[in-house]
Parts: structure tokens; sequence; C-alpha cells
């Protein structure tokens, strides 16, 4: 049945699962049943459900601990917690992590089903949103857009938040992290997708023909315009322009691009009529603005016009679990010089690859895999064909170097993310390693989830 919802039931105990199953199964639903909190969290992935019954108390997982990492990943699937006798506690945490109701044992069927109906009702996310979501949330199906680490799932999510909406974007992220495929993607997934998406470097621009490429000009409004031409602004209308590296654009630009923005229409150099727009507006920028702001270099009210929606690219030395994946794709997405065939990565060679710091992002990451598919002999790419500075500066990742000046609140942020990539990404483990508790993880991992480093 097209109309059919899939829910997933979290339940330890044998017999009680495959009641409930046979239950919900018989009121039109389609169930699948997880015995521990791991397996659940990989029917999420795998299963894709609708709705999910959550026992509080399972094996490997219990429920808090996979509602905060639905959470992390951001995974969003209507929950309803499962407690016993004395666990009011815990169930109200879970609402607090995200949980959308909470039942307690023994379970009320009737009271059962009109949950699950008021939970059909609302699910108004239509099919295609569902097939965007389950794209979004998966590592690399939207071309170079790795997401197996917490912060690109939190950012991918985001993304799917804001694209089917008008607002404008600020895009923040290193130089080489990916913000313009960011703005191509939030252009592909909203209802602007057929229109023309146009891209301006603002860093590259000539300050003297910066206005003209933006706005345009007519024939004869200056030397050597000698044909009238449409700006960027035009090029781009009824679809998404963004602006990339926002923070280079002069103060005196800045005010017209305000005035288009607001009033939905501009003037070309030397015209005489103003002309309607309809553009999406995003804009890119590896620089802070709020500082720029503070020294007089941006205006702070194109910065509050611009900034409705912001999305922050998390640097690669902070994604370490997208290293391989992204490895592995940029060796597939790169044609092989002629006569070679090249599979895949040694061990020692991946290992340099993962415990690397990145300076230059995923930009860098890409020209590597492209200078070691030129100088391989294969079948794998090995350690020797990987540059000198990449040996060099790789390594097991199990010391770091703490800054003097460094404030304890960073050294503590650093402490836990490198004792997560040493767990391989368990965080139960991590937190063993660091004598807290994972719920005293988690806790630390939401305070610093927006906060970075002081820069060295």
């Amino acid at each position: 049945m097209p109309d059919e919802k899939r829910i997933l039931v979290a339940e330890d105990d044998v017999a009680t699962g495959q009641a409930w199953s046979e239950l919900i199964a018989s009121w039109g639903y389609r169930v699948e049943i997880a015995e521990d909190g791991q397996r659940a969290l990989d029917l999420i992935d795998s299963y894709d459900p609708h709705i999910l019954l959550l026992d509080l108390r399972l094996p490997e997982k219990n429920g808090l601990e996979v509602l905060g990492e639905m959470r992390e990943r951001g995974v969003q699937i209507p929950t309803v917690m499962i407690s016993g006798e004395g666990e009011i506690a815990d169930a109200v945490q879970a609402i607090k992590l995200g949980a959308y109701d909470y039942l307690r044992k023994p379970v009320d069927p009737p009271h059962l089903r009109v949950l699950l109906n008021n939970l059909k009702t609302h699910l108004t996310i239509s099919d295609e949103n569902q097939r965007l979501r389950r794209r979004l949330l998966r590592a690399g199906e939207l071309g170079g857009m790795i997401a197996q680490s917490a912060p690109m799932r939190r950012m991918l999510a985001l993304i799917e938040q804001v694209a089917p909406s008008a607002a404008s974007v600020v895009i923040l992220g290193e130089s080489g992290t990916g913000k313009e495929l960011v703005a191509r993607t939030i252009h592909e997934l909203s209802p602007r997708r057929g229109a023309p998406y146009i891209a301006i470097n603002c860093a590259a621009l000539p300050e003297t023909l910066m206005e003209s490429e933006m706005f345009g000009h007519e024939r004869g409004a200056f030397t050597g315009a000698d044909r009238r031409r449409e700006g960027c602004f035009e090029m781009a209308n009824g679809g998404t322009l963004l602006l990339d590296e926002i923070g280079e654009m002069k103060p005196e630009l800045q005010a017209k691009m305000l005035r288009v923005l607001e009033e939905g229409k501009l003037r070309r150099l030397g015209a005489s009529t103003e002309v309607p727009i309809d553009v999406r507006v995003l804009a890119s920028t590896n620089r802070n603005l709020e500082t720029a702001i503070r020294e007089g270099r941006f205006r702070e009210d194109l910065y509050y016009r611009l900034n409705v929606f912001a999305i922050e690219i998390a640097p690669l030395s902070d994604r370490a679990e997208d290293i391989a994946p992204l490895a592995e794709h940029f060796l597939h997405q790169i044609e092989a010089p002629a006569g070679k065939t090249v599979s895949g990565f040694e061990a020692e060679a991946l290992e340099v690859l993962k415990t690397y710091r990145w300076p230059g992002n995923v930009r860098q990451l890409r020209n590597v895999i492209e200078r070691a598919l030129i100088v391989t002999r294969g079948p794998l790419i090995g350690l020797a064909d990987l540059p000198a500075d990449l040996r060099r500066g790789g390594g097991s990742g199990a010391t770091f170097e703490v800054r003097l000046g460094a404030s304890l609140d960073d050294v503590e942020r650093e402490v836990i993310k490198r004792t997560i990539e040493f767990a391989g990404g368990n965080k139960s483990r991590a937190a063993e390693i660091l004598g807290i508790s994972l719920k005293t993880l988690y806790n630390r991992l939401e305070r610093y989830s927006g906060k970075e480093p002081h820069a060295a």
C-alpha cells in the first residue's frame, strides 16, 4: 500500500515485541522489531521508519542513548518512549531529547492505536521530501557531500529544513570545506531547482567591474560598454544567486545590494528605469562577518538581511569519520590515467589520510587523491604515493599538542574529540576511557557543539 506507514518497535523481550508487531500490523502498518538499541539505530538507517516505539530499557544502548545518538545525527523520527514503573524521570528526559510522547507499561492497545493514528495524521511530509531526507542523511548520495560524521549529519539536516523556503542563507566555513557545494545543494532541493543557479566570487572581481557584474549596465554607461548587459541578479531571476566570499564586497556596493534585496528591483548602470527581480540570495564566507561589522568593513543591516539562516561547515579536521569515505569517493570520481586500474587504498596510506590535519580541507584531500592516482602503479594507493608532508604529518593520532594560552574549555573539547576518534567513534568506549558517564559525555558534546577553539 502506498500510504502504509513503517513502524520500528525496539523491544528486547521477544514475546512482547512479537505481540506488539502482530497487533500493530493488524491496524495496517508495516512493522520491524529491534531487540537492542544498536540494532534500532541500524534499522533507522536501513528501514527508515516513519514512527519509532522505543523501550527505555534496552541492551547495548538504552532508549535515552538511542535518542541522544539520533539527535546527534540530525535524525528526526516521531518517537514514543515505553517506560516501566518508576521510570517517569527518564521518560521526561526522553521528551527533552525529542521524544513525541511516552507510554507506561503495560501498554493499553486502544490508547496506543489512537496515538499512532494521531502521529499518522500529523506525518504531512510528502513522499518527495521523504526521499530527499533519505538522500541527505546517507553519505555520498549528493555529489561530494559525505555525511558519516555527526557535524555533517547535523548540517545536512539544516539544509533539509531551509532548502524548501525562500530564506536567505549565510554559509560559513574555512576555505576548501565545500561552501559552494552546500549552496548548490540548497538550490537543487528548493522549489527553484528548475530555474537558474548563478555563483559569483566577490573576491575575484576587480572593484571597478563589481557593480556592473552584479546589476548589469546599459550601452554607453561607461567606456567600453558597447552593448547592454544583464548582471548576475537578472541572470538568476526566478532562481538562486550565490555571493561567494561576501566579506570581500566593498561597503559602497553593500548599500546598493541591501536596497536591491529590500525592494526586489534594481537599476542597471546608465539606466533610467528599474527592473523587478525575484532572486533567492545565498552568501558564503570564510571570514568572521561580526568582526568585519565591528571594524566597519561590513554593513550590519546587510548582515542581518542575509543572515536569516546560518549553516556552518565544520573543517575536515573536526570530522575524521568523513575522510575515508571522501577519499573513496574522489578515487572513483577522478578518472585514472590511461592504462591504470586503481581500486582502493593500502591500510597504512588510509591511516595517514585519516590522521592528517588537512589545513586545506576537502579541496586539499581531493588534490592529494588526484596526485596519488597519477604517481601510483596500482592497484592500491600506498604510503609512497602520498606527498611527503602528509607522510611526515600523519601518525597514530594518539597524542596531540596543547598550546600554552589555550583555555581549559578548548583543551577539554579537543581531548573529548580525540578520545572519540581514538575509540573509533564508540562514545560509550570514549566515556569509559575518559572516566565519565555517557550522559556526561553527551552533555559536554552538546555544550561544545557550536563552539570552535580559539585560533592558535
